[in-house]
């Protein structure tokens, strides 16, 4: 008999993947789909990273690294802490993984216990409830609707919070809805974390380059909660480096030490040409994460305006990251004739059938009145894939 483990069962499977796959599968067979379903830059990692990388090859930085990296990225990452943040941290203080994504499952397995309360804001990203599930713990969220630009209040913060809470998950700018917390609101929130010495903090910051309001700002710099916040970055986003896969987080030492002793028992280090890819990537020219931030900001202008076209669409303008989130609870129940669209998740797989566009439906998000889509593509694609939505749409009465 198969059988897998409960704590798999537990498990929901990427909804992001999903619809990826089922974009390339119609790509397959020779129709024309434009992908709007994935969190990836259309980019290219800047030449002087990839000069680096061949280097490294070069060097035969082919053998096992540290498990937490090796020290000069780790002296990099401290670097570009204290160069653009404004934070203190030592080399002790940073744990290298494969990926953003595993610096955040990481913290979550070294921090929660069973039964613990895990406080997500909603919509969040979908990885988030399931890491909280992976490790025994309770995934609490917090709905934040559009009416609120996506963005929790600390009183909605201090209601959540019980006994049981061990930690709070924040990204910004955030994944899926490009919203951004300024300073002030974050010191709203610190205000309340401060009563509740318990509750640990993981600042999800991978959009912190994919920014248009001028200037990041980190929960981490809020003095009274500094030594309960992990933060998370890394040069997947930023850097067009996704494939490479070098995430980071910088916080407390016992946590970091934590996190070292978990990784170095079923990852090990990092890849060590990537880790040299990241190296040059932090210490090298920033021009060209500045010239992709524009061109992105130039994208959302772009996307944000044909939305607000569409009829039945209620839409945000995002402050960061390259995702829109627009609210289409309006077209629940429409038919075109031939299907009925109950849900968010119908209304993507309508678009993806009729319109040939991938979007993600937003109930997989924790916000199931909206969808997903990516402006990750070029002025031309964005262009097209929103006269194919508003057309499509227009099909169901």
């Amino acid at each position: 008999m198969m059988q897998t483990s409960e704590r798999l069962r537990r498990l929901s499977p990427s909804e992001t993947l999903a619809m990826s796959q089922k974009s390339s599968e119609l790509k397959a067979q020779g129709i024309d789909v434009i992908n709007l379903s994935v969190g990836e830059p259309d980019f290219n990692t800047p030449a002087h990273i990839k000069e680096a990388a061949k280097k490294a090859i070069d060097e035969n930085y082919s053998k096992y690294s540290p498990v937490p990296g090796y020290p000069a990225l780790r002296n990099a990452i401290v670097a570009k802490l204290k160069n653009e943040n404004g934070l203190e941290y030592t080399a002790a203080q940073i744990s290298c993984a494969n990926g953003a994504k595993q610096s955040v499952c990481n913290t979550i397995m070294a921090l929660v216990n069973p039964g613990d309360e895990v406080i997500i804001p909603a919509p969040y990203w979908v990885s988030y409830p399931e890491m909280a599930k992976l490790a025994d713990g309770v995934p609490v969220t917090i709905p934040a609707g559009i009416e609120q630009d996506f963005k929790i209040t600390p009183a909605q913060l201090e209601a959540a919070i019980t006994p049981k809470t061990k930690l709070l998950i924040l990204c910004s700018p955030s994944n899926p809805t490009g919203s951004v917390y300024s300073r002030e609101e974050l010191a709203g929130l610190a205000a309340v974390l401060a009563k509740y010495p318990q509750v640990y903090v993981i600042a999800d910051e991978i959009y912190e380059h994919i920014n248009y309001m001028g200037k990041h700002e980190s929960i981490a710099q809020f003095p009274e909660i500094r030594d309960r916040v992990v933060i998370v970055n890394g040069v997947s986003k930023a850097y067009a480096m996704t494939g490479w896969r070098i995430g980071f987080i910088a916080g407390p030492e016992w946590i970091v030490k934590a996190v070292n002793k978990l990784q170095g028992q079923y990852t090990s280090g990092p890849c060590s040409v990537s880790q040299k890819a990241a190296e040059a990537a932090y210490t090298g020219t920033q021009v060209p994460v500045e010239e992709m931030r524009q061109a992105f900001q130039r994208r959302r202008d772009l996307i944000v305006g044909l939305a607000k076209e569409i009829p039945g669409f209620e839409v945000n303008i995002p402050q960061g990251a390259f995702y829109l989130f627009p609210k289409c609870s309006s077209y629940f129940g429409k038919t075109d004739g031939k299907r009925t669209i109950g849900n968010a998740a119908d209304l993507a797989m309508y678009l993806l059938e009729v319109g040939h566009v991938a979007c993600v439906g937003g109930a997989a998000f924790g916000a199931p009145e909206c969808i997903r889509m990516s402006y990750a593509t070029s002025d031309e694609n964005i262009v097209e894939a929103m006269r194919r939505i508003r057309e499509a749409l227009a099909k169901l009465h």
